[in-house]
Formats: structure tokens, C-alpha cells, sequence
């Protein structure tokens, strides 16, 4: 049997608003690409729609794929989640109905024909098939024109089965993430070269916004505020 690796993303421009799918299958010697729009959808869905497709893409003949994401939420809801919601008749802890549950159901259908080893993986981090899919989802999300790729592998042009990534830029991106889920001190603006603190990001955001030129960054003690006020003068 031809290994398989699927390459997955979704995008939504407002959350909810217009979105996108992409995804990026190696299937033998061959590359697929696809990828859809929805007027009005949300990142998650797109994301799971993106696992969905491919899985339908596949032939008949596949049991077995490695699939890449870096959805949080598809794979804890594909690897955890969708067996209690399956046996609470697809209804969550608080009585309502699974958000997207045709979709999950949809999954949960195709899972029982294909067996996924899934892997959850930075993003933005150099994956050359997460890359494309990601720009194949936010350009159907964009309402752009998109050429998507059915052929020879030996042509695509990129090796897609290299599946390494820049390991500063993933330690980059994870500490951004536990710097923004912090607390913050304060927030410091520069505008026009007047530099001012504020205590919420609402006050921050309301001098800087729609104003070219200006600097802001979130503050998380004293001493980081008074450094970043240094910087801004």
C-alpha cells in the first residue's frame, strides 16, 4: 500500500466570517491539492473541513494516513473528544448539540475506514506542505484565484515530503503564545513620538488605530514598561 501524507488548513477572514480549505495529499508518486471557500464559516470549521476533504479525496483502496495540522482542535476533538459525543448522542456535557456535528460525523464515518496517525504541528514554521495549504486556504478565504496542483510529485516543484521545520521558529511562536495569554502590566504607545502607558489594550488601541507610524507593545512588570518606554523614545 502507497503511503500517504495529507497536509491540512483552514482560514476564516473575522472568525466567523468568509473562509477557506486547503489541503496538500502525497499519495505515492502523485500530489493532490485542494481546497473551497464558505461565505460564512469560522477557522475551526475550516480546519476540520480541510481533514474531511482529504479523507473523502482519497481512493478506496487507502486504509491508512498521516495526517499533519496545526489544529489544536481537530486533533484533540478527532483523538479525545468525538467518543463521548458519539456515546451522548452527539450532544456535549451542557445538553446542546456538538458545534459542526455533521461535520464530526462525517469524520467520525471516515475514520472507521481509515486509520489516521495524526500529528500536531507548529505553524508558520516552514512545513512545506502545512505552508501550502495554509496559502491555498486563506486565498479561497480571500476570494482569490487559486491553481491547484494534480500531478507527478517529480514536478511539484517541492520536496512535500519533508516534514522538518524551523525549531527557532517554532520556540518563537510558543513563547508569543504564553507571552499574550499573560496578564499584562500595561500597554505603552508611541505616536507621532509622544509615548504614553496605558492600562488597557481598549485605551492603546483606540490611539493607535487607523494612525501610520506608531509603535505599541504590551508591558508585563514595571521594569518592562520603563525598558519599552526607552525604546519608544
Amino acid at each position: 500500500m502507497e503511503t500517504v501524507t495529507i497536509f491540512t488548513d483552514g482560514a476564516a477572514k473575522g472568525n466567523p466570517g468568509a473562509g477557506g480549505y486547503g489541503a496538500v495529499i502525497s499519495i505515492g508518486d502523485t500530489v493532490i491539492e485542494i481546497g473551497d471557500r464558505k461565505e460564512l464559516t469560522t477557522n475551526n470549521e475550516m480546519e476540520l473541513r480541510a481533514v474531511v476533504k482529504a479523507l473523502q479525496s482519497l481512493p478506496e483502496e487507502v486504509t491508512t494516513a498521516a495526517i499533519y495540522t496545526d489544529s489544536k482542535y481537530v486533533v484533540e476533538g478527532a483523538t479525545g473528544w468525538i467518543f463521548g459525543w458519539m456515546k451522548n448522542g452527539w450532544q456535549t456535557k451542557a445538553g446542546t448539540d456538538v458545534l459542526h456535528k455533521e461535520v464530526w460525523q462525517t469524520l467520525a464515518s471516515l475514520l472507521r475506514k481509515v486509520q489516521v496517525e495524526w500529528h500536531k504541528v507548529p505553524g508558520h514554521v516552514g512545513i512545506i506542505g502545512n505552508e501550502r495549504a495554509d496559502k491555498i486556504a486563506s486565498d479561497f478565504g480571500a476570494n482569490k484565484a487559486v491553481s491547484l496542483y494534480n500531478g507527478p510529485k517529480s514536478e511539484y516543484g517541492h520536496d512535500i515530503d519533508d516534514v522538518s521545520y524551523d525549531e527557532v521558529k517554532a520556540a518563537e511562536r510558543s513563547e508569543a503564545r504564553k507571552r499574550s495569554a499573560q496578564k499584562a502590566y500595561s500597554y505603552v504607545s508611541a505616536v507621532d513620538g509622544v509615548v504614553e502607558t496605558h492600562k488597557t489594550w481598549k485605551e492603546c488601541e483606540d490611539r493607535v488605530k487607523g494612525k501610520s507610524g506608531v509603535r505599541f507593545k504590551k508591558a508585563l512588570s514595571a521594569a518592562e514598561e520603563q525598558e519599552i518606554i526607552a525604546d519608544f523614545s
